[in-house]
């Protein structure tokens, strides 16, 4: 199956910094653009750093307050994390404010595999790579979710086409597929229990697809059969062991 590529949703006009960026001057591009966040590039293109919102709050929370009396000494300022906030109090360049090391994605990484990488690292939006590791776009939740607005249609083709047809030679109207709003229902009888778990797994896969709801039977249950009694080979054997 081809899933959908991050290249494909891709922002390709990337607002971004550079080292040196004045601290007003990141403020006023995201303002102005209305964005969250931008990729902090060296004179490669090479993504170095990340700055936030976040970021930006944190420069401003770290400041003295005038009213508040001075402290001769603070904990705090002794482990790691308050040294960073510290400094990115005294910032004034993206980067000294800039976090880092950046949470990235190639071009060709699945839409899948850019989702995961952001719900791991909590973050909104991801810095795109070409091959080269140069800064190629943006991508973000937004973008991410655009594999949901997949028409139904072109999800039960692929089912049929890839799933069905391909992957486990049937023959397409050997099972009934119906897709509504994303969810796949599978209806039919399969000649072995494995072939419908392989088919369900495999269209659980299939981009844009919400659900799969199993109405799949079988004939024979060839979980139960020992190795050496197995007499039944088919074209999901081969998947199964890849799995």
């Amino acid at each position: 199956m081809k899933h959908s590529k991050v290249g494909s949703v891709m922002t390709m006009e990337v607002v971004r910094a550079t080292y040196g960026t004045p601290f007003k001057e990141v403020a006023r591009l995201l303002r102005e653009h209305r964005i969250s966040g931008l990729p902090v590039v060296d004179e490669d293109d090479k993504v170095i750093g990340v700055i936030s919102e976040t970021d930006l709050m944190t420069h401003q929370a770290q400041l003295p307050d005038p009213y508040e009396p001075k402290r001769r000494f603070r904990l705090t300022a002794l482990t790691p994390a308050a040294r960073r906030q510290t400094a990115k109090a005294k910032a004034r360049t993206a980067g000294q404010l800039m976090s880092e090391p950046p949470i990235t994605v190639h071009a060709d990484n699945t839409i899948v595999e850019a989702a995961r990488t952001m719900a791991k690292n909590r973050v909104e939006r991801l810095p795109v790579l070409d091959e080269e590791g140069r800064l190629v776009g943006i991508v973000t939740r937004r973008d991410l979710l655009q594999v949901f607005l997949r028409p139904d249609a072109e999800i039960r083709k692929e089912v049929i086409e890839e799933v069905l047809v391909r992957a486990l030679w049937l023959a397409p109207r050997s099972v009934d597929v119906s897709v509504t709003d994303g969810v796949v229902t599978l209806t039919g009888r399969m000649e072995r229990k494995s072939e419908n778990e392989i088919a369900t797994a495999m269209t659980t896969r299939v981009d844009g697809v919400v659900a799969v709801v199993d109405k799949l039977t079988y004939r024979l249950d060839d979980a139960r059969i020992e190795p050496d009694e197995q007499a039944f080979h088919g074209v999901a054997d081969d998947w199964l062991r890849r799995t």
